[in-house]
Protein backbone atom coordinates (compact mmCIF):
# COMPACT_ATOMS: atom_id res chain seq x y z
CA UNK A 1 0.00 0.00 0.00
CA UNK A 2 1.35 3.41 -0.81
CA UNK A 3 2.53 5.85 2.21
CA UNK A 4 -0.43 8.01 1.67
CA UNK A 5 -2.93 5.11 2.68
CA UNK A 6 -0.88 4.39 5.64
CA UNK A 7 -0.24 6.39 9.20
CA UNK A 8 0.14 9.59 8.59
CA UNK A 9 0.84 11.99 11.90
CA UNK A 10 -0.51 15.87 11.47
CA UNK A 11 1.29 18.10 13.20
CA UNK A 12 0.64 22.17 13.09
CA UNK A 13 1.50 24.78 15.66
CA UNK A 14 0.06 28.03 16.11
CA UNK A 15 2.25 31.10 17.15
CA UNK A 16 3.09 34.37 18.57
CA UNK A 17 4.62 35.29 15.64
CA UNK A 18 6.05 35.35 12.03
CA UNK A 19 9.68 34.83 13.07
CA UNK A 20 10.27 30.91 14.10
CA UNK A 21 13.38 31.51 15.99
CA UNK A 22 11.70 34.43 18.13
CA UNK A 23 7.85 33.49 18.11
CA UNK A 24 6.45 31.42 20.92
CA UNK A 25 3.97 28.15 20.55
CA UNK A 26 0.66 28.97 21.70
CA UNK A 27 -1.37 25.65 20.45
CA UNK A 28 -0.40 22.98 18.94
CA UNK A 29 -1.21 19.53 17.64
CA UNK A 30 -0.54 16.01 16.52
CA UNK A 31 -2.92 14.05 14.76
CA UNK A 32 -2.52 10.37 13.59
CA UNK A 33 -4.48 9.70 10.36
CA UNK A 34 -5.08 6.24 7.94
CA UNK A 35 -6.43 7.06 4.53
CA UNK A 36 -7.82 10.46 5.23
CA UNK A 37 -9.52 9.27 8.34
CA UNK A 38 -8.46 10.60 12.14
CA UNK A 39 -7.59 8.05 14.25
CA UNK A 40 -6.79 9.87 16.88
CA UNK A 41 -5.15 13.08 18.46
CA UNK A 42 -3.34 15.13 21.27
CA UNK A 43 -3.74 18.98 21.68
CA UNK A 44 -2.12 21.77 23.36
CA UNK A 45 -2.52 25.12 25.01
CA UNK A 46 0.86 27.06 25.87
CA UNK A 47 1.09 29.87 28.30
CA UNK A 48 3.36 31.46 26.01
CA UNK A 49 5.30 33.65 29.01
CA UNK A 50 5.00 36.67 26.34
CA UNK A 51 2.16 39.02 25.49
CA UNK A 52 0.49 37.44 22.22
CA UNK A 53 0.20 40.33 19.76
CA UNK A 54 -2.99 41.41 18.44
CA UNK A 55 -2.37 40.32 14.90
CA UNK A 56 -1.72 36.66 16.17
CA UNK A 57 -4.93 36.64 18.30
CA UNK A 58 -6.97 37.64 15.50
CA UNK A 59 -5.49 34.88 13.19
CA UNK A 60 -5.94 31.82 16.14
CA UNK A 61 -8.10 33.48 18.58
CA UNK A 62 -6.22 32.72 21.56
CA UNK A 63 -5.91 35.69 23.68
CA UNK A 64 -3.12 36.43 25.95
CA UNK A 65 -4.98 36.05 28.84
CA UNK A 66 -6.76 32.62 28.30
CA UNK A 67 -3.19 31.44 27.63
CA UNK A 68 -2.01 32.28 30.76
CA UNK A 69 -5.12 30.82 32.61
CA UNK A 70 -5.64 27.49 30.79
CA UNK A 71 -2.32 26.99 29.06
CA UNK A 72 0.57 24.63 30.21
CA UNK A 73 4.26 26.11 31.01
CA UNK A 74 5.76 26.39 27.76
CA UNK A 75 8.78 24.19 28.37
CA UNK A 76 6.68 21.52 28.88
CA UNK A 77 4.46 21.76 25.75
CA UNK A 78 7.43 22.26 24.24
CA UNK A 79 9.25 19.30 25.70
CA UNK A 80 5.91 16.92 25.40
CA UNK A 81 5.28 17.59 21.73
CA UNK A 82 9.10 16.99 20.82
CA UNK A 83 8.36 13.49 22.09
CA UNK A 84 5.18 12.57 20.63
CA UNK A 85 7.01 13.47 17.34
CA UNK A 86 10.20 11.71 18.42
CA UNK A 87 8.12 8.44 19.01
CA UNK A 88 6.38 8.37 15.73
CA UNK A 89 9.91 9.08 13.84
CA UNK A 90 11.76 6.30 15.60
CA UNK A 91 8.91 3.83 14.21
CA UNK A 92 9.19 5.36 11.12
CA UNK A 93 6.19 6.81 10.78
CA UNK A 94 6.04 9.80 8.58
CA UNK A 95 5.21 13.68 10.02
CA UNK A 96 3.12 15.71 7.96
CA UNK A 97 3.49 19.50 8.57
CA UNK A 98 2.13 22.27 5.92
CA UNK A 99 5.39 24.54 5.68
CA UNK A 100 7.31 22.16 7.71
CA UNK A 101 10.28 24.48 7.94
CA UNK A 102 8.27 26.74 10.08
CA UNK A 103 6.83 24.81 12.51
CA UNK A 104 9.82 22.13 13.30
CA UNK A 105 12.31 25.52 13.23
CA UNK A 106 10.26 26.86 15.67
CA UNK A 107 9.87 24.19 18.18
CA UNK A 108 13.69 23.68 18.05
CA UNK A 109 14.23 26.96 18.83
CA UNK A 110 11.53 26.58 22.14
CA UNK A 111 13.45 23.39 22.71
CA UNK A 112 16.74 25.28 22.88
CA UNK A 113 15.00 28.64 24.69
CA UNK A 114 14.32 26.37 27.41
CA UNK A 115 17.20 24.10 27.68
CA UNK A 116 15.57 21.16 26.53
CA UNK A 117 16.95 18.36 24.51
CA UNK A 118 16.79 19.25 20.84
CA UNK A 119 14.68 16.94 18.41
CA UNK A 120 18.26 15.43 17.34
CA UNK A 121 19.26 14.82 20.51
CA UNK A 122 16.33 12.72 21.00
CA UNK A 123 17.20 11.14 17.84
CA UNK A 124 20.16 9.59 19.23
CA UNK A 125 21.57 12.20 16.56
CA UNK A 126 19.91 11.47 13.61
CA UNK A 127 17.67 14.59 11.12
CA UNK A 128 14.36 14.70 12.18
CA UNK A 129 12.07 12.59 9.63
CA UNK A 130 10.44 11.22 7.73
CA UNK A 131 8.59 14.30 7.01
CA UNK A 132 6.03 15.20 4.66
CA UNK A 133 5.24 18.83 3.77
CA UNK A 134 2.39 19.54 1.67
CA UNK A 135 3.30 22.97 0.64
CA UNK A 136 6.80 21.82 -0.74
CA UNK A 137 5.23 19.29 -2.73
CA UNK A 138 3.12 20.45 -4.61
CA UNK A 139 5.13 23.71 -5.40
CA UNK A 140 7.50 20.63 -7.32
CA UNK A 141 4.38 18.81 -8.58
CA UNK A 142 2.64 21.53 -10.03
CA UNK A 143 5.59 24.01 -10.37
CA UNK A 144 3.33 26.19 -12.91
CA UNK A 145 0.23 26.48 -11.10
CA UNK A 146 -0.56 30.11 -10.49
CA UNK A 147 -2.35 32.01 -7.21
CA UNK A 148 -1.71 31.36 -3.86
CA UNK A 149 -0.06 28.55 -2.40
CA UNK A 150 -1.05 29.00 1.60
CA UNK A 151 -2.94 25.87 3.31
CA UNK A 152 -6.52 27.37 2.41
CA UNK A 153 -6.24 27.63 -0.99
CA UNK A 154 -3.98 24.90 -1.75
CA UNK A 155 -6.77 22.43 0.32
CA UNK A 156 -9.40 24.46 -2.01
CA UNK A 157 -7.23 23.16 -5.26
CA UNK A 158 -7.19 19.43 -4.34
CA UNK A 159 -11.06 19.24 -2.81
CA UNK A 160 -9.96 18.84 0.80
CA UNK A 161 -12.06 20.30 3.66
CA UNK A 162 -10.32 23.33 5.79
CA UNK A 163 -13.15 23.11 8.57
CA UNK A 164 -11.25 26.03 10.76
CA UNK A 165 -8.44 27.73 9.67
CA UNK A 166 -5.69 28.42 11.91
CA UNK A 167 -6.88 26.37 14.51
CA UNK A 168 -4.15 23.87 15.11
CA UNK A 169 -5.72 20.32 15.14
CA UNK A 170 -7.91 21.44 11.64
CA UNK A 171 -4.35 22.46 10.14
CA UNK A 172 -2.87 19.18 11.35
CA UNK A 173 -5.94 16.83 9.58
CA UNK A 174 -6.19 19.05 6.75
CA UNK A 175 -2.42 18.68 6.03
CA UNK A 176 -2.43 15.03 6.41
CA UNK A 177 -5.27 14.55 3.99
CA UNK A 178 -3.99 17.26 1.63
CA UNK A 179 -0.86 15.02 1.25
CA UNK A 180 -3.04 12.36 0.55
CA UNK A 181 -4.74 13.75 -2.27
CA UNK A 182 -1.90 15.63 -3.83
CA UNK A 183 -0.02 11.76 -4.00
CA UNK A 184 -3.68 10.49 -5.76
CA UNK A 185 -3.42 13.19 -8.11
CA UNK A 186 0.31 12.93 -8.93
CA UNK A 187 1.39 8.96 -9.01
CA UNK A 188 5.17 10.08 -9.26
CA UNK A 189 4.50 11.71 -5.34
CA UNK A 190 3.11 8.45 -4.48
CA UNK A 191 5.57 6.20 -5.73
CA UNK A 192 8.44 7.12 -3.45
CA UNK A 193 8.93 5.75 -0.32
CA UNK A 194 8.49 8.20 2.82
CA UNK A 195 12.02 8.14 3.03
CA UNK A 196 13.32 9.11 -0.49
CA UNK A 197 10.72 11.54 -0.79
CA UNK A 198 12.28 12.99 2.42
CA UNK A 199 15.28 13.22 0.80
CA UNK A 200 13.46 14.58 -2.51
CA UNK A 201 12.05 17.39 -0.55
CA UNK A 202 15.35 18.65 0.58
CA UNK A 203 16.08 18.66 -3.12
CA UNK A 204 13.18 20.85 -3.81
CA UNK A 205 12.93 22.92 -1.80
CA UNK A 206 16.74 24.33 -2.30
CA UNK A 207 15.96 24.58 -5.73
CA UNK A 208 12.79 27.16 -5.30
CA UNK A 209 15.14 28.85 -2.62
CA UNK A 210 17.90 29.27 -5.04
CA UNK A 211 15.07 30.95 -7.80
CA UNK A 212 13.23 32.61 -5.70
CA UNK A 213 16.47 34.34 -4.64
CA UNK A 214 17.77 34.62 -8.12
CA UNK A 215 13.95 36.61 -8.81
CA UNK A 216 14.94 38.75 -5.54
CA UNK A 217 18.38 39.99 -7.04
CA UNK A 218 17.63 40.13 -10.46
CA UNK A 219 14.36 42.54 -9.30
CA UNK A 220 16.36 44.85 -7.68
CA UNK A 221 17.22 43.43 -3.79
CA UNK A 222 20.35 42.55 -4.32
CA UNK A 223 21.20 41.58 -1.02
CA UNK A 224 18.16 38.88 -0.99
CA UNK A 225 18.67 35.80 0.93
CA UNK A 226 16.43 33.06 0.48
CA UNK A 227 17.15 29.79 3.01
CA UNK A 228 17.01 26.66 1.21
CA UNK A 229 17.62 24.40 4.24
CA UNK A 230 14.41 21.88 4.62
CA UNK A 231 13.24 20.86 6.84
CA UNK A 232 14.51 22.08 9.87
CA UNK A 233 16.46 25.75 9.67
CA UNK A 234 18.94 26.72 12.67
CA UNK A 235 20.18 30.33 14.27
CA UNK A 236 23.05 30.97 12.95
CA UNK A 237 25.89 29.32 14.77
CA UNK A 238 23.54 27.11 16.55
CA UNK A 239 22.46 23.52 15.80
CA UNK A 240 18.82 22.57 16.94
Amino acid sequence: MAWHRELLIGFDLETTGTDPYEARIVTGAVIEVRDGQPLGRRDWLADPGVEIPADAVAVHGISTERAAAEGRPADRVADAIADVLVTYWKTGVPVVAYNAAFDLTLLSAELRRHGLPSLRDRLGGAEPGPVIDPYTIDRWADRYRRGKRNLEAVCTEYGVALDAAHNAAADALAAARLAGAIAGRHPKVAAFGPAELHRRQIEWYAAWAADFQDFLRGKGDTEAVVDGTWPLREAAGQRA
